[in-house]
């Protein structure tokens, strides 16, 4: 979340193997008579000439139902296109750093055919929430244009994604708010009631927005620009964002992975003006893992992971490893500007604080009623002030802000280079470490 072409399986229904032999056994369909057919074969009777009577028309094959398909916009559940509860894997690539071929492995092999035999089907609910995300995904980068408003363009992202994934509760959904951060502004902007911003033709449009399975988020995002001054810009972010995903596997230093994401950034230049400018990995910004109903993944009190895009901050330098079964957002961010942002600009994302007190006196009645309504409607699940007033609150804004106040709630305002006429872009993508190889759940042909 901190902060695109539809994969060759969309539109096409994904059937079982008893589908299929049921579809090479086609239903029969009987025929009925008119009723003159029915009474020339009445009053024919059982002596009546074979020239009297009329003769029954014969059975023929009933027609095939057309697979179920996409729609533009999309709005067809996946569940009634991959009806055998299988979605597309889109891209497994074999670990880098193993002395052994893990995907060949007997043990591991086994090993995932138990953890895919798990009840809650992880596998699955991840390969479903990527496959609604590539889907929107596709639709939205085709159908995005300057003159609309951030309003408009949040709601094409969302309106999919909720008919996509069937949004129901707590059971599948929204990840996070639509990020649709703006040029200097690299994550965690997206339209509060009433925005009317309207995008231009020269604007840099960060579109980052996650979906859920179960709890099990796919974290995606990619870069839009109308203006080819900035085109070297989102080649370097996505480079990057590539390398980072080269880079990760199972026993993998985090500072590995930053060093190489941050030597691919940092060879591109942009020419602006006659200027040139080099690109830099944003410092301050990172991937993540991800754990469910928690887009930044810590547990039972252990902090997540985080997975820098920069050798190292200062004199920090992250050694922990990555390892086995995790589940990871690999995202990078460049910027022509000062390469760190800062927190800046009306808030608009939010989140319960997992780590806040869990004992807590609020004098305010307007706080108890919306963090009732964010508990029941978000748990951990970042949400923001449009999403609200969705569930039916109102005059909502003096209890966020006493939660907020009181560490229950956390906020998370834009994060802006404050270069001046500094331009940033993002490029994301989900992993899994799977036993057997590294699966890149969220990719697709767009990139």
């Amino acid at each position: 979340m901190t902060p695109v072409a539809v994969p060759p399986t969309n539109g096409v229904e994904a059937l079982s193997l008893e589908d299929k032999k049921e579809d090479k056994k086609p239903d029969l369909e009987v025929e009925v008579a008119d009723d003159d057919e029915s009474e020339a074969e009445a009053e024919g009777g059982e002596g009546a000439s074979a020239g009297e009577k009329k003769k029954k028309k014969k059975k023929k094959p009933k027609k095939k139902k057309p697979a179920m398909v996409q729609t533009e916009p999309p709005r067809v559940g996946l569940t009634k296109i991959f009806r055998n509860g299988v979605f597309p894997v889109n891209e497994e690539v074999e670990y880098k750093n193993d002395t052994t071929s893990r995907i060949t492995s007997a043990e591991m092999r086994e090993k995932e055919r138990l953890l895919q035999g798990d009840p809650t089907d992880t596998y699955q609910n991840i390969r479903r929430a990527a496959e609604v995300h590539r889907q929107v995904r596709g639709y939205a980068a085709r159908n995005i244009k300057p003159g609309m408003t951030m309003t408009e363009i949040a709601n094409m992202i969302e309106d999919g994604t909720r008919a996509l994934v069937e949004e129901d509760g707590f059971e599948s959904g929204i990840g996070f708010p639509t990020g649709l951060s703006v040029n200097e502004v690299a994550a965690h902007y997206t339209p509060n009631p009433g925005d009317t911003k309207v995008l231009q033709k020269g604007d840099v449009l960060k579109v980052d927005f996650g979906v859920h399975v179960k709890g099990r988020i796919v974290d995606s995002a990619f870069t839009l620009t109308w203006e080819p001054t900035w085109n070297r810009l989102l080649d370097a972010v996505k480079d990057a964002t590539n390398t980072g995903i080269a880079a990760a596997g199972i026993d993998v230093r985090l500072c590995d992975i930053g060093e190489s994401i941050q030597e691919v950034m940092e060879s591109y230049e942009v020419e602006v003006g006659g200027k040139v400018y080099p690109v830099k990995s944003i410092s301050n910004l990172n991937g993540h893992s991800i754990v469910p109903y928690v887009i930044h993944g810590g547990k039972d009190g252990i902090p997540g992971k985080s997975v820098p895009i920069v050798k190292q901050f200062g004199d920090r330098k992250d050694t922990t490893r990555m390892e086995e079964g995790e589940y990871f957002a690999i995202e990078t961010f460049g910027s022509t500007g000062r390469g760190r942002v800062i927190e800046d600009g009306a808030c608009s994302h939010y989140a319960i604080n997992p780590e806040g007190p869990t004992q807590y006196n609020l004098k305010h009645q307007s706080a108890k009623t919306v963090l009732k309504s964010i508990e029941k409607n978000f748990g951990t699940l970042p949400f923001c002030r449009r999403y609200l007033e969705r569930t039916g609150e109102k005059n909502y804004l003096l209890g966020l802000n006493t939660l907020v106040r009181e560490d229950i709630v956390n906020a998370y305002p834009p994060l802006v280079d404050p270069e001046p006429g500094a331009m940033t872009a993002q490029f994301e993508h989900t992993i899994l470490l799977r036993p057997t190889c590294k699966e890149v759940v969220s990719r697709g042909d767009d990139y």
